[in-house]
């Protein structure tokens, strides 16, 4: 991960060059970029018991926002888990595209969580409020970071 600066200036006093000081937010990108990881790591976990184990979530299927199996929730949360891991690695390379899609999927991953919240409300809460920071860091301060000049 690097911020592309510019090329080095050089003082009228001095040979040396000095290049400005990247901004305190890009630690708030790499936390962005990190916390979509997690996230799609929580998604796998949480489609893989949905997969393998119908009755650990507190309501039936009928009781869901969305009447689907669980089966199918299950590899809802695969694939949406896989897509976010995907574009959080891609976050580090500080290209426009890997924010936007990084940004589409936490919405994405919040949606499917709140229609998920009737099965396991506190892990869905907790997928959402790291969806919500993640969404911040990237629109906020996602040009902060910038890949390297080609």
């Amino acid at each position: 991960m690097s911020q592309y600066v510019g090329p080095p200036r050089t003082s009228s006093s001095s040979s040396t060059p000095t290049y400005a000081t990247p901004s305190g937010w890009v630690g708030w990108i790499a936390f962005a970029g990190i916390m979509m990881v997690v996230l799609g790591t929580f998604h796998v976990f949480q489609g893989l018991v949905a997969l393998l184990n119908d009755t650990y979530f507190v309501v039936d299927k009928n009781g869901l926002v969305v009447h689907a199996s669980y089966t199918t929730w299950g590899w809802t949360h695969i694939v949406i888990g896989l897509v976010v891991l995907v574009a959080g690695f891609s976050v580090f390379t500080g290209r426009v595209w890997a924010r936007v899609v990084g940004t589409l999927v936490a919405l994405l991953s919040a949606l499917v969580s709140v229609a998920f919240l009737a099965a396991q409300p506190l892990w869905s809460l907790v997928i959402i409020a790291l969806d919500v920071v993640i969404i911040l860091a990237l629109t906020v301060h996602g040009s902060d970071i910038k890949q390297d000049a080609v």
